[in-house]
């Protein structure tokens, strides 16, 4: 590498509205918990710069509307060069879970790379009881679907350090990826049609479900 390049790794967060996309990229890139947040209208990402085994890499999250009327005119924005997908739904809507099949296949219709890692991620695990999705079917899911399950919540400081797992798992996976490689004259980068490494990366065990 140059020495002046830094890798930037685009990580898309996908879910229904009101699972909490928009409060993890807040907790992942700043560290706290909003006090309030509105809709999201189109897109949005907020960015952090990370150190992963001496390589500085800026890590871009990138927060969608879930309501079809503000994501018409910016989809396809959105998912053009994703290194990385994080899958949402909320422990205490089912719907929101039941939701995720076609959360996948707008993804796969953007033409996301089947290479491109996938995590699942339940939020709001804090809310133990209301939860509706058992961790058992979450985890059912994932495997199905080839993604690490996280279970979290962006808001309870003790249970917020797994949204800091979620994307590092990512960043140092895309790392590991030696194929991942600026693209000549860019200063981005891309996928080879190499497959992914695979780390061992395990799910965490669920919490308090």
């Amino acid at each position: 590498w140059s020495g002046a390049q830094t890798r930037i790794f685009k990580i898309i967060v996908i879910g229904d509205s009101n699972v909490g996309k928009t409060c993890l990229a807040f907790r992942f890139c700043g560290g706290a918990f909003p006090d309030a947040t509105e809709a999201t209208i189109g897109v949005d990402f907020r960015e952090k710069t990370v150190d992963i085994d001496g390589e500085t890499i800026k890590v871009q999250v990138w927060d969608t509307a879930g309501q079809e009327r503000f994501r018409r005119t910016m989809v396809e924005h959105y998912y053009r060069n994703v290194h990385a997908v994080v899958f949402v739904y909320d422990v205490t809507k089912m719907a929101s879970f039941a939701n995720l099949e076609a959360w996948i296949q707008e993804c796969e219709g953007h033409a996301v790379p089947s290479r491109v890692p996938r995590v699942l991620v339940g939020n709001k695990c804090d809310l133990r009881s209301q939860v509706q999705v058992p961790s058992s079917a979450a985890l059912r899911f994932a495997d199905a679907h080839n993604m690490l399950l996280f279970e979290t919540s962006a808001k309870d400081p003790k249970e917020s350090q797994n949204v800091e797992s979620i994307f590092m798992c990512l960043a140092c996976r895309l790392k590991a990826q030696k194929s991942l490689l600026y693209p000549p004259g860019t200063g981005a980068c891309c996928l080879s049609p190499s497959p992914l490494l695979t780390l061992p990366f395990p799910s965490l065990p669920p919490q308090g479900l």
